[in-house]
């Protein structure tokens, strides 16, 4: 067990070249804000800050923390303004926030620079004391957050966004904090039933229902915030992946493997059963990751939907947050028949079989219903989704482009 988490802690820890890079950017942009003369200073935030972070996952949040002075004042302008020399990307929220995108993305949002949480104005403004309590509860347990983050991310239970409803970054945090560990963290899951109450203050506990907006505690987790109380931070965590993760911990604890920790690729290995693998390319629009997730998540389900008749028995679908991502499904056929049988009303229903009979030529009578046989418009896979598809209005909605990537 201690080999394989050493092998794996080896393997995701960032170069140390990385850290350089994002020194140097807060340099730079601490040196713009003091010649636009601003009261503010950019600092690390998210697991950057933290000590977390993975290799390979290198988008960085920068908080610009602007003093009270300014709390009238629109932050994303000022923000707008000093990073102008860095051509940033504005991402619209209910405060825009900014990207500036080199070898790593940084992520750089406006916030006040608040010592009581009554003063924050914005969600955000209480990020840079999520930092501080990691930092502060944490110290131990830094390299164990980095094993429950690769952990999650690999078993896809990782991102509190709309299409996962996933742990957090911060809610990983609080489990492995207040579970003293990785490992103690996986055992205390192994034996989790809804509804879990966790609660790292120690002043909440079983109150929750009472404290909390009953919104939020509708889902198998309830985890206080030790930064804003009154929140229940894995609020996002939804049934399927509540129980997934349970089960992932489960077979972990039974029969360790470094597997756990290892991203399959996506191909025809990636999906457990036979038949025709089809794949998918999708042109992904460009957007806030959230919404943009929420549009793959319900494209894949349309065109999963749509190939109905070619009987899908699994399936899936892939985003590294680039410009691309893949579908995939497994089919027991890849061509229909020439006709199929549609079934109408029953027989003693007289005025429905007569309209129904006058939308179909050829008709009979079978099990008490009247059936007509329908030939399919396209018995061909490859043409249906090319023709009726891919070209639909719903799909033009969602995503730019789908191309059949590969079908064997």
């Amino acid at each position: 067990m201690k080999k394989i988490l050493k092998q794996v802690l080896e393997e995701i820890k960032p170069e140390k070249e990385k850290v350089k890079e994002v020194e140097e950017f807060l340099k730079k942009l601490n040196s713009e804000i003091k010649k636009h003369k601003i009261k503010a200073k950019a600092v690390a935030g998210g697991s950057y800050a933290k000590k977390t972070w993975l290799k390979g996952d290198y988008d960085v949040d920068i908080f610009v923390k602007f003093g009270m002075k300014y709390r009238d004042k629109d932050l994303s302008r000022m923000l707008a303004k000093v990073l102008k020399k860095f051509k940033p990307e504005t991402i619209h929220g209910s405060r825009d926030y900014f990207w500036v995108k080199n070898l790593i993305k940084f992520e750089i949002v406006p916030v006040l620079d608040i010592k009581k949480a009554e003063q924050a104005q914005n969600v955000t403004d209480f990020s840079p004391r999520h930092v501080k309590w990691v930092n502060t509860k944490g110290k131990k347990y830094k390299d164990d957050i980095r094993l429950a983050k690769r952990f999650m991310k690999v078993n896809g239970v990782y991102g509190a966004e709309s299409y996962i409803h996933g742990f957090s970054g911060h809610v990983v945090d609080i489990l492995v904090i207040y579970y003293k560990g990785f490992m103690p963290m996986l055992r205390a899951a192994a034996k989790w039933k809804p509804k879990v109450i966790i609660d790292p203050t120690g002043k909440i506990g079983r109150k929750a229902p009472l404290v909390l907006n009953k919104s939020k505690i509708q889902g198998p987790l309830i985890v206080i915030d030790p930064v804003q109380p009154d929140r229940n931070a894995a609020a996002a965590v939804n049934k399927k992946n509540f129980d997934y993760f349970i089960q992932c911990a489960k077979k972990f604890l039974k029969k360790p493997a470094k597997e756990f920790f290892e991203y399959k690729k996506f191909d025809k290995d990636y999906f457990k059963k036979k038949g025709k693998l089809l794949m998918v390319e999708v042109d992904v629009p460009e957007g806030k990751e959230d919404p943009t997730g929420a549009k793959l998540m319900k494209a894949y389900h349309f065109i999963r939907k749509k190939l109905k008749d070619f009987e899908p028995i699994e399936g899936g679908w892939s985003w590294d947050k680039q410009k691309k991502a893949t579908f995939g499904y497994v089919l027991k056929k890849d061509r229909l028949p020439a006709t199929y049988e549609r079934q109408g009303p029953p027989a003693e229903m007289k005025e429905a079989v007569k309209e129904f009979k006058k939308a179909h030529k050829k008709t009979k009578t079978k099990k008490g219903h009247i059936t007509a046989e329908i030939k399919h418009k396209h018995r061909n896979l490859k043409k249906y989704l090319e023709k009726e598809v891919f070209p639909s209005e719903y799909m033009k909605d969602k995503v730019k482009k789908c191309r059949i990537k590969s079908l064997s």
